[in-house]
């Protein structure tokens, strides 16, 4: 970081925060740095098991990391090779409806570009808007609409961010091929289609969904969206997945619970450990 850079980091808390983080996961770095960093959803922190010679950082090693409190998320960095890769995974996210701002829940991503690792690829657990995204479906998302009413870059532009970060192809074109290719031969059912983000932590009412559907979402969560915009003002390259674990509110039938999407994400581990490591083999 140049001169100007520091001083500017020293008087903007957000900067800080993300400079102290990045230099804590730096110092326990074993050789070079990762090229690709991994955000897991709610019940996917399974694919940290399958990274080899792993090094683990619990959250309370990072400053400015908060302990996550929802269940599904292991609260860990974990560094190593996945297909012959230097990642890191991220195990355990930081919601916006836990109590966080917004620059709090994309400091992970924030301290990853800071570290100049260049590609992001994210997984969620999303409810199915689209009729025929059933539960256990794997849908690689297109596009995202915001309706957190919250973005990551208001305020004091940070050392290497853009003010006006380009949205027009959020998630990665070349990126979105290379998955499809990776699902084709590795029999990976994939649907494709546009996230929205709420703020949640409630789920959403069948009216809501019906407007969610009109507005195009064919998935719906409550994280992904913030992570994706910090990054891409950043210039990281983003990959996006959704596991679609339940129906929305008024398609099913059934009440709505985090139960059941630990239960679905879990029986979908193979294929999504599968697509997983396959796309991060070919990431150019």
């Amino acid at each position: 970081m140049t001169a100007t850079g520091t001083a500017r980091a020293s008087l903007n808390p957000a900067a800080a925060a993300v400079d102290a983080a990045a230099a804590a996961i730096r110092a326990r770095i074993v050789g070079e740095v990762p090229r690709v960093a991994i955000v897991l959803g709610s019940g996917l922190g399974f694919i940290t098991e399958r990274i080899e010679d792993p090094v683990r950082l619990r959250y309370p090693e990072i400053p400015g990391f908060p302990q996550p409190t929802v269940p599904g998320h292991g609260g860990e960095l974990v560094i190593g090779r996945l297909a012959g890769r230097r990642v890191v995974a991220q195990s355990g996210r930081f919601h916006m409806y836990e109590g966080h701002d917004a620059a709090t829940s994309v400091l992970a991503v924030r301290a990853f570009g800071a570290l100049g690792i260049g590609t992001l690829l994210l997984t969620n657990a999303a409810g199915g808007v689209r009729r025929t995204l059933q539960p256990g479906a794997l849908m690689l998302i297109a596009d995202h609409i915001n309706l957190t009413g919250r973005n990551p870059l208001i305020g004091e532009v940070l050392p290497g961010e853009e003010r006006f970060p380009d949205m027009s192809d959020p998630y990665d074109r070349e990126l979105r091929e290379i998955a499809r290719e990776v699902a084709r031969e590795r029999r990976v059912a994939l649907a494709e289609g546009v996230y929205v983000g709420l703020l949640g932590p409630s789920y959403e009412t069948p009216a809501e969904v019906r407007m969610l559907e009109r507005l195009g979402a064919d998935a719906v969560g409550m994280s992904t969206v913030m992570e994706v915009i910090a990054a891409r003002a950043r210039g990281m390259r983003c990959l996006g997945i959704s596991t679609v674990t339940n129906l929305a509110c008024g398609i099913g039938a059934q009440p709505l619970s985090h139960a059941e999407v630990m239960d679905v994400a879990n029986a979908v581990r193979g294929e999504l450990a599968a697509l997983v490591e396959g796309i991060v083999a070919r990431l150019p």
